[in-house]
C-alpha cells in the first residue's frame, strides 16, 4: 500500500471532520444566542452563514489538495 494514499485519506477526513463538528458547535450556539435574544436573530442568523461559508470553503480546499495529491501519486 503506497503511503501516498494514506495522505489522501488523511487530507480529506480531518478537515471533514473537523469542519462537521464545528459547524454543529456553531449552529448550536447560534441557536441557543437566537433563544436569548431574539429581537438579535436576523444579525445572528448572517453572521452565522458567513461563518458555516468559510468552514465549508476550508473543507472543499482540502478536497482540492486531496485531489491534486491523488493525481501527483
Amino acid at each position: 500500500m503506497n503511503v501516498g494514499f494514506i495522505a489522501v485519506a488523511v487530507a480529506i477526513a480531518l478537515p471533514a471532520i473537523a469542519s462537521a463538528i464545528s459547524q454543529g458547535w456553531a449552529t448550536s450556539s447560534a441557536v441557543n444566542a437566537m433563544a436569548r435574544q431574539p429581537e438579535a436573530a436576523s444579525e445572528i442568523r448572517s453572521g452565522l452563514l458567513i461563518a458555516l461559508a468559510f468552514m465549508e470553503a476550508l473543507t472543499l480546499f482540502s478536497w482540492l489538495i486531496a485531489l491534486l495529491l491523488t493525481f501527483r501519486l
